[in-house]
């Protein structure tokens, strides 16, 4: 069922937008040859936080800033065809993904009204510095990211300030 109501706020700040959009000639390519994996928890300004602009960097978020394949994937293409040499994995403090199980989210999501979702992996995490290590090291080893240099991180959702892990 469509519903354009849904969307009246989003589409109508887009047409403000799109009156002033000054961005039609960036180029592709990372200006700042970075990438960034966080988190896509509302209170992130990936960009805001490492002082860079549009352009400047290639964003990549998920729930929980977790190395996924999709995440390997999307890094083979940014390294090879959009000019990215670095790529930080920047997790947070209060993430709903770190510090509880699956089993709790997956309760979660059912006392919300969801559907069982006891078949997915939501890559929760027990030890969110220990995790973010793990996934720098994966992509590290990856046989098609050889040159990327990777560091981990772990943003102060109180101070702004990142930490770094790795």
């Amino acid at each position: 069922m469509l519903d354009d109501d849904a969307f009246a706020d989003v589409v109508s700040a887009n047409t403000a937008y799109a009156a002033q959009f000054g961005l039609s000639g960036l180029p592709a390519l990372a200006a700042k040859g970075l990438a960034v994996l966080t988190c896509m928890d509302s209170r992130i300004d990936p960009l805001g936080m490492l002082g860079l602009a549009p352009g400047d960097a290639k964003i990549l978020r998920n729930a929980g800033a977790r190395v996924t394949d999709d995440v390997l994937r999307t890094l083979v293409l940014a390294r090879y065809l959009l000019g990215v040499e670095r790529f930080m994995v920047a997790a947070h403090t209060r993430c709903r993904m770190a510090g509880g199980t699956e089993a709790e989210v997956h309760a979660s999501v059912a006392e919300a009204g969801g559907p069982d979702t006891r078949s997915l992996s939501f890559l929760t995490s027990a030890d969110q510095e220990e995790d973010v290590r793990g996934d720098v090291q994966r992509v590290r080893s990856w046989p098609y990211l050889s040159g990327l240099t990777v560091a981990g991180f772990i943003l102060d959702l109180d101070t702004g300030r990142l930490r770094r892990v790795c």
